[in-house]
This record gives structure tokens, C-alpha cells and sequence, in this order.
């Protein structure tokens, strides 16, 4: 292996993603991923329980602080607002790396599979959203109709930012399509 290098959970996780994009997710071993990345296999299962997890690690993190904002919004503000808020503060924290999100998402979005684990990390966000939002005294169907909205604002939003076609930034995403719903819902 050489010399010791700095940073080998970073250099699997960019390693995974060139060789997820040059030979596909399927096609790829961790094995392949570590001597991409410099490091031994049993390092690459130091840092990931699977080659999954190189892209969904940051899942916990992302909800863990879409709960922290649902908690810390005002207690007057609407459910759908405050599902937006948080929305926003996990929009922060990929908007530091599009070329990496965007590298991500072509891999999930190539691989059945992974879009299946994309939608179950989803639907424990909402659970989570849902939780939160109950815990600040929102009923249980506003609290999941207000959850699902926000994760799905944020879905759509994310697909939008990662797309070829300019749209701003994750949060300008995030607010222009939660602004689109409400001006939808004004009359009805």
C-alpha cells in the first residue's frame, strides 16, 4: 500500500463514486474501491459496512438535523413552514458539494436498487419529521401530511438542483417549490 495517506474515508468515498461511474454500482467491489483508494480492503470496511453505505453515510447526520431545526423553529409557526425550515437546514449542508451530490445521485438513479434504499433513507426521514412535528403538539395527520410534504419538497427539489438546467441554489429549490405549493393550496 505505501506510505500512509490522510483522509481515507474521503479518498474511498471519492474513489467509489469514479468507479461506480466508469464501470457501474453493480459492477464494482469494495476490494476495487480501496485499491482505487490506496488503502486495504479490511480499512474499506473500517470506514463502510458495505459500498452502499459510501452513499448513504451522511443519512443519519442529514436527519438528525432536520429534527434539530423542526425542534428549534418558533412554536407559532405552521407545520408546513417549519417542515420547510428544516428542509432548508439539510439542504445547507449538501449545497457545500453539488459536483459530489450530483455524482451521487447519477449513481442511485442508475441503480434500481439503490433508488429502493434512496426511498426507505426517505420515508425514515418523514417518520422522523412526523415525530418531531407531534412532539411540538401538531395532531398526528397534519404532523404526517406536513412530514411527507417537506421530504417530498425536498426529493423534488434535490432532483432539480442536480439536473443539468440551472435552478439556483438546494435552499432556493427547496423555498421556490414549497412557495409553488402554497400558491396551489391558496384558493382551495
Amino acid at each position: 500500500m505505501g506510505r500512509w495517506k490522510p483522509d481515507a474515508r474521503g479518498r474511498l468515498t471519492l474513489g467509489a463514486l469514479e468507479l461506480f461511474a466508469e464501470r457501474g454500482y453493480e459492477q464494482t467491489t469494495a476490494a476495487e474501491i480501496a485499491e482505487r483508494a490506496g488503502v486495504t480492503e479490511r480499512t474499506f470496511f473500517r470506514h463502510f459496512p458495505d459500498k452502499r453505505e459510501v452513499l448513504f453515510m451522511g443519512a443519519k447526520h442529514l436527519q438528525d438535523r432536520v429534527v434539530a431545526a423542526i425542534t428549534a423553529a418558533p412554536a407559532s409557526m405552521p407545520p408546513i413552514d417549519v417542515v420547510g425550515v428544516a428542509m432548508e437546514s439539510a439542504a445547507e449542508l449538501l449545497e457545500e458539494d453539488r459536483d459530489y451530490a450530483r455524482q451521487r445521485w447519477a449513481v442511485i438513479a442508475a441503480t434500481p436498487s439503490l433508488r429502493e434504499r434512496e426511498l426507505l433513507k426517505m420515508a425514515s426521514l418523514s417518520a422522523a419529521c412526523a415525530e418531531a412535528l407531534r412532539a411540538r403538539g401538531v395532531a398526528e395527520l397534519p404532523a404526517g401530511l406536513a412530514a411527507e410534504t417537506g421530504v417530498t419538497i425536498f426529493k423534488l427539489s434535490f432532483e432539480r438542483w442536480v439536473s443539468d438546467e440551472p435552478s439556483g441554489t438546494f435552499t432556493e429549490c427547496i423555498r421556490d417549490a414549497l412557495a409553488q405549493l402554497k400558491g396551489m393550496t391558496a384558493g382551495a
